[in-house]
């Protein structure tokens, strides 16, 4: 899986398309994590293009979230397509994440 990524000013913008899996939930975890030890703490996923995600994806997006909080810093999702925000809205993660419409407001959101 490639996980494109810019920064922008100090925030860590990371784009997540297709899917997320049980499949390739540990290498997503492995590499998001990673960015966490290298000091970043502002992180926004911008998940335009992301099509579906399952229960193993919403665990390492929720072990994103802790670890960021843990160092300090902050995780904001931007741009879900309806079906992935169904998912996040019926396991409860909307109420317990930072949700944006867009990659704009995400990073205003962290500036």
């Amino acid at each position: 899986m490639s996980l494109p990524s810019e920064k922008i000013g100090d925030v860590l913008v990371v784009s997540l398309a297709g899917q997320v899996n049980s499949a390739n939930a540990s290498e997503l975890e492995a590499e998001l994590l990673a960015w966490v030890e290298r000091g970043e703490r502002l992180c926004v996923l911008d998940l335009v293009q992301l099509d579906y995600i399952s229960s193993a994806g919403l665990r390492v997006i929720l072990m994103l979230a802790k670890r960021l909080k843990q160092n300090s810093g902050l995780l904001v999702l931007c741009a879900l397509q309806p079906q992935v925000r169904e998912v996040f809205d019926i396991s409860g993660f909307l109420a317990i994440l930072t949700v944006v419409d867009n990659r704009t407001a995400a990073i205003s959101h962290l500036s």
